[in-house]
């Protein structure tokens, strides 16, 4: 018994050792059906529109719901929320709408941005104009993702980092 204990909290050491390395230098690992699951290094990318970034929810009537009905996790962000990643979908100058339809980035419709009934208040606007500090994010492979249908826009100093894939694999059905 006092063997098996051992062994196993020098795995969970070496485990937690892991994922601190992976942390520091750069690797990110996604879970979730936003984006391509996979493996993800921190990019130095300058350019934001069609990349894939992490940020931190703001503390908002929206985020606090999405967070208790688990459809975001707690984490290290502050008021507790867990980290987000998602695809710039707009960006500075871009035009969106947001229709039964779905959201609309200059006259084009997103692919998988139709809203859900989710019983969730759902974003509404009308040709917009986006600012010098908003960001439209957007999931780009999955039509149940948590996303800007219904958080709207993001501030640019919510966004912690931009993410590059280096392996990925299909969403599964």
């Amino acid at each position: 018994m006092k063997r098996l204990l051992t062994s196993l909290s020098w795995t969970l050491i070496g485990l937690i050792t892991i994922g601190l390395l992976l942390e520091v230098i750069g690797i990110r690992i996604n879970t979730s059906n936003s984006i391509p699951k996979g493996i993800y290094w921190i990019s130095t990318a300058k350019k934001l529109k069609g990349q894939y970034v992490i940020f931190c929810p703001k503390n908002t009537v929206i985020f606090r719901e999405a967070l208790h009905r688990g459809f975001i996790n707690k984490g290290l962000c502050p008021d507790g929320f867990g980290y987000l990643i998602k695809k710039v979908a707009a960006v500075e100058n871009d035009r969106v709408s947001s229709t039964a339809s779905g959201i609309f980035v200059n006259n084009q419709l997103l692919p998988f941005s139709q809203p859900k009934e989710v019983n969730l208040a759902r974003w509404q606007v009308a040709h917009y104009r986006l600012k010098p500090n908003e960001l439209l994010l957007m999931t780009d492979q999955s039509a149940w993702s948590f996303d800007a249908r219904y958080f709207g826009l993001t501030d640019k100093a919510q966004v912690k980092a931009i993410i590059k894939p280096l392996l990925t694999w299909p969403l599964s059905s």
